[in-house]
């Protein structure tokens, strides 16, 4: 049987977690971009199979919220509940910090992304116009926040 282990990530997982990043979006971000998140002291955790990180997480705290920045699993490890156990344990962790929500921002074309964010309760509560680099032009991001005072809260389909 796998062992499943949600942990910091450390710096030699950079290259999984890299390789994982490049595989999920088409605009990845940077091995920079996770080490300035471990720098600043978010939230960086690693999602490990056997040793292997198959997902990870970056989260940012701030005041009574948390910024959920970052989310993948490994597209080779998708269809397995992973991103389901992740993202479960990434709730669990900001309501243990006393946190009233998670804020995040989804492209509207992601529709996996956006089911398992309904399933969660996220709700829609705003739109950045041209947030995200697309092949041609730019992509709007819905933002999603999910209450920890209202758990079934969902967010409106387009």
């Amino acid at each position: 049987m796998s062992k499943l282990m949600v942990r910091p990530m450390r710096i030699a997982d950079l290259d999984e977690v890299i390789a994982i990043e490049q595989s999920a979006y088409d605009f990845p971000w940077s091995r920079g971009n996770f080490m300035d998140s471990m720098t600043a002291g978010y939230t960086v955790m690693s999602l490990t199979r056997d040793n292997s990180v198959v997902g990870y997480f970056v989260l940012m705290k701030i005041l009574d919220e948390c910024h959920l920045l970052n989310i993948a699993i490994s597209r080779h490890e998708q269809g397995k509940g992973w991103g389901t156990f992740l993202l479960e344990w990434c709730c669990s962790y900001v309501q243990g910090l006393g946190c009233e929500g998670v804020l995040l921002e989804v492209r509207p074309s992601n529709e996996a992304a956006r089911h398992l964010y309904e399933k969660f309760g996220f709700r829609l509560v705003g739109v950045r116009k041209h947030y995200y680099p697309a092949m041609v032009g730019r992509e709007d991001a819905m933002v999603l926040f999910k209450s920890f005072d209202s758990p079934n809260q969902t967010f409106d389909k387009e």
